[in-house]
C-alpha cells in the first residue's frame, strides 16, 4: 500500500512535466516487467507445493536398488555399532563394582 501512496504522487509529478516518449516508454516497460514478475512469483509460490510433491516422487523412483555389496556393508556397520555399545555398559558395570568390593 505504501507504494501505491508514492506512485500516485510520481505519475501526477511526471504528468505534469510533460515527459518526452522515451521516457513514458521507459517506465511502462519498467512497470510491465515487475507486473508479469509479481505474478510469475504468485503463481509459483501457490503451485510449488504440488511440484515438489512430484520431484520427490521422480527421485525416488530414479534411486537405485542397493546391490548385494552394499547391504552387506549397512549390515555390518549395524554389527559393528550394536557390538560397540554392549560392551560400554558391562565395562561400566564392571568399574562399579571395582570400587564397590
Amino acid at each position: 500500500m505504501e507504494t501505491m501512496h508514492e506512485l500516485i504522487p510520481f505519475a501526477k509529478e511526471m504528468l505534469s512535466q510533460k515527459p518526452n516518449r522515451k521516457m513514458v516508454k521507459l517506465y511502462m516497460l519498467g512497470s510491465v516487467l515487475a507486473f508479469f514478475g509479481v505474478v510469475i512469483g504468485l503463481v509459483e509460490t501457490v503451485c510449488s507445493p504440488f511440484t515438489s510433491e512430484g520431484r520427490l516422487e521422480e527421485e525416488e523412483e530414479q534411486k537405485p536398488a542397493p546391490t548385494r555389496e552394499q547391504t552387506r556393508a549397512q549390515k555390518q556397520e549395524d554389527l559393528i555399532l550394536e557390538k560397540s555399545k554392549k560392551p560400554a555398559g558391562m565395562q561400566r558395570a564392571l568399574v562399579t563394582r571395582q570400587h564397590a568390593s
